[in-house]
């Protein structure tokens, strides 16, 4: 029997895992792996992928400079164009621009989404970075990891690893977006 969703309390199937206050702590521990795990900054270029990837970008390169005082390159990237599901998102899906701060070739991509789920988006912006040039490397930066992956993509940093069922979805909120920030698992009944 198919469940139905509460009407009188959409907040009801929604939990909160990060707050405000601790998804900002995590991202500054995400700024400080990525510089830990690099040994510094040195070709380093921070790309974000639209939509929230983008504010994800910003914020580790806020912090980066408040740490290491250096000013990371800081791209942003549309794969609309490189989905897999293109004609099942929208009739006309918007593409949006992509600006990359220079070349990549032999640079040190640093990819930042919000959020990973069955690698497609990640498998897709891999797609696009490529027309650009060729990166030294490419790293996986996600605030939240959900696990159900379709292809073999992992990342090289998490801000926070979340078990769910295929019914949820995981929603990463930033203010610049959303109007408030956060990160609630959201039970949708679909998918069971």
């Amino acid at each position: 029997m198919p469940r139905i969703r509460s009407l009188e309390n959409p907040l009801a199937n929604r939990r909160t895992i990060l707050d405000a206050e601790q998804m900002q702590r995590v991202i500054r521990r995400m700024a400080g792996e990525i510089v830990e795990k690099r040994g510094g900054t040195d070709d380093l270029v921070l790309v974000g992928i639209r939509t929230r990837g983008v504010p994800l970008s910003e914020q580790i390169r806020d912090y980066i400079r408040e740490m290491e005082g250096v000013e990371l390159p800081l791209g942003v990237l549309d794969i609309n164009l490189y989905r897999d599901d293109l004609s099942t998102v929208a009739q006309y899906p918007e593409v949006k621009e992509s600006r990359l701060p220079g070349p990549i070739d032999d640079q040190i991509v640093v990819l930042c989404d919000d959020v990973l789920f069955t690698g497609r988006t990640i498998r897709a912006a891999l797609d696009a970075l490529i027309d650009y040039g060729r990166p030294r490397s490419v790293r996986l930066v996600v605030m939240a990891d959900r696990g159900f992956r379709e292809l073999p993509i992992q990342p090289d940093i998490v801000g926070h690893k979340i078990s769910t069922k295929r019914s949820e979805m995981v929603e990463v909120r930033f203010e610049e977006v959303d109007g408030s920030c956060g990160v609630d698992v959201i039970e949708t009944g679909e998918g069971e």
